[in-house]
This record gives C-alpha cells, structure tokens and sequence, in this order.
C-alpha cells in the first residue's frame, strides 16, 4: 500500500503560501487516488521557528482544505533517540565516521577549495582516522561512496544520475549531538513506511545523499517525485517578498476550501483541457506522471474565476454554512432569521440571489448587505442622483400599493407593479429602478429588483422609502 508524508518545517513568520501547501496537496491526492495513507510530520527540531503559533497556522490551514490525515501527527524532535541509535549503527558498521575538524578549519578549507577552483566539498581529512568517542568534539560524517554513480528514476524529471566523486561527505550528527535533518528524515520515513517521497524542486540535490543513507543503513529506498516550482505572475519564485499570501487569507477573503485545493492542484499538473474540479475528480484523476517537470506561474484572475465557478456549483445549503461561519468570524455581520420571517424558504432565495456573480463569500456579502441590517446607509453621490423631487410620485405610488397589500407580495406582483408606473409616468426601468433600488439598499449596485423587494419584504421597504423620500425637497 502506498504511504506518503507531508512534511512542516514550522517557518519563522509561520507563513504558509501556496507553493508551500500545494506539496502537501500533491501528497494527499496521491494517497487516497492510490488507497493509500497520507500522513502528517512536523519538523520540529529548531527550537527557535517550532512554536506552537507556527504549528497552529500548518493545522489550520491543512483542517481548512480538508487534508484529513491518516493516523497521530508525528513529531520529529520526538525521535532523536532513535535517529542517535541509527547514526550509532552506522559507526559501528564503517559507513561513518567521527569527524574533529572544527568550523574554523572547514571555513579554511572551503576558501581554500575556492581560491584553487576546486569543489567546496569536505576533504577528508578525518575518513580515515577512526578517530574514538574520548571526549573531543566531533561530528558525525556519512562515509559516501567514491566510486561509481548514484542514480534513481525521478517520477516526473526521470532519470537523475550523479557520480559519487561528486557527493560530499555530509554530516549527519552535529557535535551538540543533534541529528542533520537529512539523516533524521531517512530514519523517520522509514519507521514511517514511507514508500513515496513527493516534495518541492528545491529539495532534489537533498535526495542523492538519503538515497546513500537508505542504502547505508539497509533501508527500502523511496520511489521520488519532485514538483516544479510555483512562480509569482512575473515569473519569478513565489514568496513573501513579492506579493505572496498565506494560504488562510483567501479564507479571510471568502474563497471556498475546494476552490483553493481546485487552484493549487491546476499550478503544475492536469488532466486534459479540464480547469474546473470537484475534490472527488480532483483524486479520482490525480497522478504523478500528470505533474509537468516545467514551472508553474500563479495567474490570479484564473484563480478568481475558478472561485465564482466554485461558489456557483456549492449546493445552496452548503453555502449557507459557509456564508454563515464567514460572517461570524471575519465580518461584524450576521445573519438573523427574523429579517426573514416574511419569507418562508428565504435562505435558498437569499443565497440563490447572491452566489450567480461571486467570486468570493465576501462577494457575497456584497450584494446582500443591505438585507441583513435594519438600517443602510444610502451613498451621497447616488442620492443626490436619483432621489429626487420628480421621482417622489411614483415612489407614492410603491407605498400605496404596501398599504393596501393583504399579505407579501409575490415577485410577478412587485413588477405588474412597477411596470404600470413606469407606464403611467412615462419612466424607462433605470429611471424607476433605480431610485428605488438606492432607497432600499443605500447602493446603485444589487441582486435584481425583484430579488431585492422580496428579500426585504413589504414593511421593511415601507420604511426604508419612508425614510429615504424625507429627506428629498
């Protein structure tokens, strides 16, 4: 059974974009496509970035998408015991060695090394000292082949093959005792039964030193895949630096969980001409060989439109509930039910009135505003345009019809109704919708008319007309 694992070093800021989340994306696509398990380690070893702020944004943000993992979270700081008892192992069996070269020295030889055009790689010097554990400082170095090549089958780029003369000497226990994490992540994907090791670009020159480990230790070595990198619109990397954003802004923006996963799943892989998936498509039709080896470039207005295609496609109860924890906890708005005691199915018809050309829940929230308050705001400029004296008489018109309403009114009443004003009075639509729609939601832009007056309900428009024609002279 294949079995992948997703691994967090916590960063520094705890910033997490979508380069960083689309691995583990890749990974848990490939393991439920597979039956497989995906698994989650926090690569928790430097004590300065591993706080429990930082952690909580990676849990966050994998709970947010739906990256369910299989199993308890590990932690790597939990197994330094045993990633000692590995490196112990190696000693014993020649395929390390206790290095007392100081970090002076090293920094001595790497100049030197540069100055005289040669590789920066260790030297030696202590690979065949055998030096013992009699209390001077050391660190622990792999004893790399130096003959040969090593090779393996990258799953996207193919063949990558090195020669061994090329490969340092790298340290995998430092001399405060502490496990590298090359070393640590050998030893800990393989108590793991890790079988498929999917990770960024920038860990490739990481993999021919664990294949070395692997082989060193007597370990099953991994099948790798690594993903292009995702660039920024200009072309360059994706970071902070330039524009980047942490994944759970586009929560706090009101972009729905599978839109996202729907985006970062499209940056480098594909399947045929098709943009638009389900979660269910997305790993029913995942697979490595669909990862292209090229860099992948963020395209922010692909990634809008794939968030309205995703609002549109939600089915109106599920959307509520998203609407509805939107509202509670990025916004000052919520969403009372007696506004709505006029309309008996009015959460379908409230949603169903905003969602057609939103992007976003924030969107959304837009084009519903009006609806979820007692009172609005109307804007100067709209007012001053179309509440006017010459409209007073066929708003007149509007109130008279709710006095004499016996019930609420339906959508084909309101526009028998605003038809034969505009027939009396000689008005074109925008000239009578206008006015009205600015005196009912404070705006020039709303959800249709029809929607709008329904949504409301006659004695909220009552006194919404009430009050905007008082101040018209």
């Amino acid at each position: 059974m294949s079995q992948v694992c997703v691994r967090f070093a916590p960063s520094p800021s705890g910033f997490l974009h979508v380069g960083n989340v689309r691995t583990a994306l890749f990974n848990y696509l490939f393991a439920r496509n597979q039956g497989g398990r995906f698994l989650l380690r926090i690569e928790d070893t430097d004590e300065e970035t591993s706080t429990p702020e930082n952690e909580r944004v990676i849990l966050e943000t994998l709970n947010w998408l739906g990256l369910e993992w299989d199993g308890d979270m590990a932690r790597q700081s939990g197994h330094q015991e045993r990633h000692l008892q590995e490196a112990n192992r190696l000693l014993a069996e020649g395929h390390a060695y206790r290095c007392r070269c100081t970090p002076d020295e090293l920094e001595l030889k790497r100049h030197a090394a540069e100055a005289a055009g040669r590789s920066r790689k260790y030297d030696g010097t202590c690979r065949g000292k055998n030096y013992p554990d009699d209390g001077t400082p050391f660190c622990v170095r792999l004893k790399s082949p130096r003959e040969g090549e090593t090779s393996f089958r990258d799953l996207i780029k193919g063949e990558i093959s090195i020669r061994n003369t090329e490969v340092d000497d790298i340290i995998i226990v430092r001399t405060n005792k502490s496990p590298i994490y090359n070393f640590a992540v050998v030893v800990d994907d393989h108590d793991m039964g890790i079988t498929h090791v999917i990770r960024g670009d920038g860990h490739l020159t990481n993999t021919i030193p664990q294949i070395l480990l692997y082989q060193a230790l007597g370990y099953a070595v991994p099948e790798f895949a690594h993903l292009p990198l995702v660039l920024a619109p200009d072309r360059k990397p994706l970071a902070k630096r330039r524009g980047a954003k942490a994944v759970l802004e586009y929560r706090q923006e009101g972009y729905l969980p599978d839109a996202v996963m729907n985006y970062m799943a499209r940056l480098g892989w594909g399947c045929g001409d098709q943009e638009y998936f389900t979660r269910q498509e997305l790993i029913e039709k995942f697979s490595l060989p669909g990862v292209q080896a090229a860099s992948a470039a963020f395209d922010p207005k692909k990634f809008e439109w794939l968030g309205g295609e995703h609002i549109r496609a939600c089915d109106n109860e599920k959307l509520f509930c998203y609407f509805s924890e939107y509202l509670h906890e990025f916004t000052s708005h919520s969403i009372s039910e007696s506004l709505f005691s006029h309309l008996t199915n009015w959460k379908d018809y409230l949603i169903e009135s905003v969602k057609e050309r939103a992007r976003t829940l924030n969107e959304m929230l837009d084009k519903c505003r009006f609806c979820l308050t007692e009172d609005i705001e109307i804007e100067e400029k709209a007012g001053r345009k179309f509440l006017t004296d010459q409209i007073r008489e066929p708003i007149r018109e509007v109130q008279e019809f709710i006095a004499s309403s016996t019930g609420e009114p339906t959508e084909q009443q309101w526009m028998d109704l605003l038809n034969s004003i505009m027939d009396k009075y000689q008005l074109k639509m925008k000239d009578l919708v206008q006015p009205i729609r600015v005196a009912l939601t404070g705006s020039t832009v709303s959800p249709p008319i029809d929607r709008v007056l329904i949504l409301l309900g006659k004695e909220r428009i009552r006194r919404r007309l009430e009050s905007a024609m008082a101040g018209v002279s």
